[in-house]
């Protein structure tokens, strides 16, 4: 269910190089993770909430300073990432740390299950139904905005989905890994194909397949899950590099 998901938002994340966003947003959710365990509510609440704000201070500081994107990403990302660390350090709580920053899938539960089903509807959704503007402002956003498109709508829409997703891939692959999930396989299918619905297809498959793979040899050799699933994921990268017609590294 995540490679399938992973592989429709992942496409839109690397046409539009916002690989490092997908890493900021990654490392934001921890603090909302450990504050919805504090107070009692549900994780996706906090995490949500904590991703959407991180986008919208990457934005601020980039519109409002002098500083360029990757900075204000560094910024963000750090800082969120260790008033996480704090927090479920200080909350005791119950949560274990490596757990939401490595992945554990043998403790993914059939809920987790269930609610990462949902996700992948609400995605599919949402991207059948704004496909052409998603589309248009990936790729041309002056002449998205020409048509009266609102880019930051979809921007933040994006983001939207994007945090989600991340604090569904928690528990099977972590906070750290989760990102490779997300932007391996895209990256991959986009030097395979030139159309965006091509890219997606593959980009989803590859996830799906990098998923079961990894878990098998996980499993085989007592390797972590998480990891296991990444270095598939960056094999799939790697023969793809060298072997495909749009890269031509091999030819070359």
């Amino acid at each position: 269910i995540l490679g399938l998901i992973s592989g429709i938002i992942g496409s839109f994340i690397v046409l539009r190089q916002l690989s490092l966003m997908g890493d900021a947003l990654s490392h934001a959710v921890l603090p909302g993770v450990a504050l919805s365990y504090m107070f009692g509510v549900n994780m996706m609440v906090g995490a949500t909430f904590f991703g959407l704000l991180a986008s919208i201070l990457i934005e601020f500081i980039i519109k409002k300073s002098k500083i360029k994107t990757d900075t204000s990403i560094g910024i963000i990302l750090s800082t969120f990432f260790a008033l996480g660390i704090i927090l479920i350090t200080k909350a005791h709580s119950g949560l274990d740390l490596n757990h939401v920053l490595f992945g554990n899938i043998l403790a993914v539960t059939p809920q987790e299950i269930g609610t990462s089903a949902i996700i992948l509807i609400l995605v599919l959704v949402t991207v059948t139904l704004l496909y052409k503007e998603l589309l248009i402002t990936s790729f041309d956003p002056v002449m998205s905005k020409a048509y009266g498109l609102k880019n930051n709508f979809y921007h933040y829409l994006l983001m939207l989905l994007l945090t989600v997703f991340t604090v569904s891939a928690l528990s099977q692959v972590g906070i750290v890994l989760v990102v490779a999930l997300l932007i391996t396989p895209a990256a991959t299918a986009y030097l395979w194909s030139n159309k965006l619905l091509h890219m997606m297809i593959m980009a989803s498959a590859l996830g799906t397949i990098s998923g079961i793979i990894g878990v098998l040899i996980s499993f085989s050799y007592d390797l972590p899950t998480s990891a296991a699933i990444v270095l598939v994921g960056a094999s799939f990268f790697t023969i793809s590099f060298i072997l495909s017609p749009k890269n031509g590294f091999l030819k070359r």
